[in-house]
């Protein structure tokens, strides 16, 4: 993975970090993100492809070079919360 991924998703961890009631959340909506084998590749960090990454800015952005706002991970947090304990037994 790309340094410039590293550091968006550092950067959005750390806008994340304003509201740490928000942090678990990322947490688990990161690991279902996670690239396979991640383990077993430098920078050894259950992150995203950088290719997976390009391609979701991509095609939310039409740029891959764009991320989400604060206000955007939030709202997709929030979402993510929302449809747990929406469904039956969640």
């Amino acid at each position: 993975m790309g340094t410039g991924h590293t550091f968006k998703i550092l950067g959005l961890l750390g806008r994340i970090l304003v509201r740490p009631r928000l942090l678990p959340l990322l947490l688990r909506s990161a690991w279902r993100f996670r690239a396979r084998g991640w383990y077993r590749r430098p920078p050894f960090l259950p992150v995203p492809p950088a290719a997976y990454l390009d391609w979701r800015f991509h095609t939310a952005y039409g740029d891959s070079g764009v991320g989400p706002t604060t206000s955007e991970l939030r709202r997709y947090l929030e979402w993510v919360l929302w449809m747990r304990r929406s469904r039956p037994g969640g």
